[in-house]
């Protein structure tokens, strides 16, 4: 079998579905034993290291869809619209509440999808 460069990887994995890439990455880390995490930044115990972090301002919000209400059809409409997902993974998501639609967006656009998944009727909570 031929080796592939990294620009002709790229190339594939630019053709590939959000569920394809997915999947490839499950079988990827199965296959080498590994984990494709973010490696996660431990705050060291520095005296006033807390303080410093909390006087910082929050500029990256999640939205967490906490329940559908009486209009999950409307709910499941939002969802496609403020997300890539298709049919049925929006739907997966307006039932496994609680649950993120989005994740480390700005205020404007927490808000906005926020203000969209209430007009639909759901319960929303922006983090």
């Amino acid at each position: 079998m031929a080796k592939l460069s990294q620009e002709d990887l790229l190339a594939q994995f630019e053709e590939m579905t959000l569920i394809e890439l997915s999947e490839f990455v499950k079988k990827f880390e199965e296959k080498f034993d590994v984990e494709a995490a973010a490696p996660v930044a431990v705050a060291a115990g520095v005296p006033g290291a807390p303080a410093a972090a909390e006087a910082e301002e929050q500029d990256e919000f999640d939205v967490v869809l906490t329940g559908a209400g009486d209009k999950k059809i409307q709910v499941i409409k939002v969802v496609r619209e403020l997300t890539s997902l298709g049919l049925k993974e929006a739907k997966d998501l307006v039932d496994g509440t609680p649950k993120p639609v989005l994740e480390k967006v700005d205020k404007a656009a927490a808000d906005k999808a926020a203000e969209s998944l209430k007009a639909a009727g759901a319960s929303v909570e922006v983090k």
